[in-house]
């Protein structure tokens, strides 16, 4: 989406540096914070579109960001990261973060991902009601499901998950949220979330084993492709 302003949380000049390349390259208008307390300030006062966050600040954690800036904006986050494991994926999720990505990295997988975060906040800022992605439709009025045009049955469970998988599209939403957001705030069943998602993916994937639409983040939870 060109003219969006991307802000980079980012102490390593060298990154910064590449980022800046990236960014300019593909029209969107860069801000820069080295630190977690410029990285709050310039997000209050110049409200970008999408904040690229690395964890490891001089000054904070930034997981600490995360949940500062969740206090008053929604801003998508996506966090870049040297800090890889699952774990880190998952508490970064839960506080807060909408998409990680581990460094190393390359450009076009982050560019993707801004895709992704640009278009999810347009979707919910139009207010629309209709989702559609290749050949998927989501049509959240009617909660009807199509693919090619052809109207697919859902089961009710099956239609909330995929319901709320739309309303984040492109974000990773990890297992215990969407436990949280179907089965309610007690659910810790990820077995019966499993089996859910292949029953969701046998219905809309021309190749189940192989998913165009609803990606697995291993070890993670789901997300539905954007793009």
């Amino acid at each position: 989406m060109p003219d969006a302003t991307i802000l980079v949380v980012e102490d390593e000049v060298a990154i910064r540096r590449f980022l800046r390349a990236a960014l300019i390259n593909q029209g969107y208008r860069l801000l820069e914070a080295d630190t977690g307390a410029d990285a709050l300030q310039t997000a209050a006062t110049r409200q970008p579109d999408v904040v690229i966050l690395d964890l490891g600040l001089p000054d904070m954690d930034g997981l600490e960001v995360i949940r500062r800036l969740r206090e008053w904006t929604a801003v998508p986050i996506i966090v870049l990261s040297a800090r890889g494991q699952e774990r880190d994926k998952v508490i970064a999720l839960d506080a807060g973060a909408d998409d990680y990505v581990s460094k190393p990295f390359g450009p076009e997988e982050l560019l993707a991902r801004i895709r992704a975060a640009l278009r999810r906040r347009a979707f919910r800022d139009d207010g629309d009601v209709v989702f559609s992605v290749g050949d998927l439709k989501v049509d959240l009025a009617r909660r009807q499901v199509s693919v090619a045009d052809r109207v697919v049955h859902v089961t009710p469970i099956e239609y909330n998950l995929l319901a709320t998988l739309v309303r984040h599209a492109g974000k990773v939403l990890t297992h215990r949220q969407l436990l949280r957001e179907v089965w309610g705030p007690n659910a810790d069943d990820a077995h019966v979330l499993r089996v859910h998602m292949a029953q969701v993916r046998r219905k809309l994937e021309s190749e189940p084993a192989n998913p165009r639409y609803v990606l697995t983040e291993p070890g993670v939870g789901y997300r539905l492709s954007a793009e």
